[in-house]
C-alpha cells in the first residue's frame, strides 16, 4: 500500500504543469491537526462545485480538464509528490506574498485555510512533484471519503522526471520559511 494525500484536483493538474510548487495544509475535520505522514506519497485528486470560486482566474482553466480525474466511479491517480520542505507558517499575514507559488485566491486562502480551525497551525509543504509514466486509474472506495488527509492506496509505478529542479525547489523553501516562517 501506498499513502496518498487527497488535493484539489486542479491543484494536482497546477503542480504537473509547473504553475504550483507549495500545498498548504491543515488536516481534515477528523484530525487532530494535519501531520505528514510519508515524505513521498501520491496525490490523490478530489472536486468539489466551490473550487471554481476558489481558485485564480487565470487557473480556472484547469477546473474542467482535472474534474475527469475525481468520479463517482473512480479517481485517476497522475503524480508523486515527495516534501521537500515543512513549513510552520508564523506570519499568516504574510501568505499573500506567496501567491505566485500556488493557484488559490487569497479569500480562499483565508477561509478555507486561516480561518478553518484557527487554533490549528497552518503548514506550507513544498512538494517536489514527478508525474507517473503512465496515469493508474482506481475505482472509487468508501474508504476514500471522508474530512481526512490521507488515503492507502494499491499503487506503484514508474515515474517521470521532476517538474523542478532541486535548486528551484530549495529556494522556494528558503523563501516561504523567510516569508511565513
Amino acid at each position: 500500500m501506498t499513502p496518498a494525500l487527497k488535493e484539489w484536483s486542479a491543484a494536482v493538474h497546477a503542480l504537473l504543469d509547473g504553475r504550483q510548487r507549495v500545498l498548504l495544509r491543515k488536516g481534515g475535520i477528523h484530525e487532530k491537526r494535519f501531520e505528514v505522514s510519508a515524505q513521498e506519497f501520491l496525490l490523490f485528486p478530489t472536486v468539489a462545485h466551490s473550487h471554481a470560486e476558489r481558485v485564480r482566474p487565470e487557473h480556472r482553466g484547469l477546473l474542467v480538464p482535472s474534474a475527469a480525474d475525481s468520479t463517482e466511479d473512480g479517481v485517476v491517480l497522475r503524480a508523486v509528490a515527495t516534501v521537500v520542505d515543512a513549513i510552520a507558517v508564523d506570519r499568516p499575514e504574510r501568505l499573500a506574498e506567496l501567491a505566485d507559488l500556488h493557484i488559490w485566491t487569497d479569500e480562499s486562502v483565508r477561509a478555507d485555510r486561516l480561518d478553518f480551525r484557527p487554533k490549528h497551525r497552518l503548514a506550507v509543504l513544498v512538494v517536489d512533484v514527478r508525474p507517473l509514466d503512465e496515469p493508474v486509474t482506481v475505482p472509487r472506495s468508501p474508504e476514500f471519503g471522508g474530512c481526512k488527509s490521507w488515503v492507502e492506496l494499491p499503487v506503484t509505478g514508474p515515474l517521470g522526471g521532476p517538474v523542478h529542479s532541486s535548486a528551484e525547489l530549495a529556494e522556494v523553501a528558503a523563501r516561504v520559511r523567510d516569508t511565513v516562517g
